[in-house]
């Protein structure tokens, strides 16, 4: 019984040690650091990667490696593109869209830059 515990209690302290290790590496290799930033999703078409592009940002933005907010930028979306971004920008706090031609403003706002 007592060497089955030992490889117990050795494999959670080297899991322990793994995660602590993967979140300072993280830490370390931060993109931004603490700076606040405007991440630009391009959409185009019928938003066939826009999710999958949204949904790795904000895990990005939920380890604490990216600060800011999302903007899906329409670069020619159809209208059920249109509608996927219009529910992503629902369902998630901090992500919105804007047009292409309306981009500079979009980032002025976000980054609260004077005029």
């Amino acid at each position: 019984m007592r060497p089955v515990l030992e490889v117990i209690l050795s494999l959670l302290a080297v899991a322990g040690l793994l995660s602590l290790s993967w979140l300072l590496f993280g830490r370390l290799l931060t993109p931004a650091g603490n700076q606040e930033t405007v991440s630009l999703v391009p959409g185009t078409g019928d938003g066939e990667t826009l999710e999958e592009a949204v949904r790795g940002l904000l895990w990005l933005r939920g380890g604490g490696m990216l600060l800011g907010s999302l903007v899906i930028v329409d670069c020619g979306l159809s209208p059920t593109g249109r509608a996927i971004a219009a529910a992503l920008c629902m369902r998630e706090p901090g992500v919105e869209i804007c047009r292409l031609s309306d981009l500079a403003g979009q980032i002025k706002r976000e980054l609260k830059v004077e005029k």
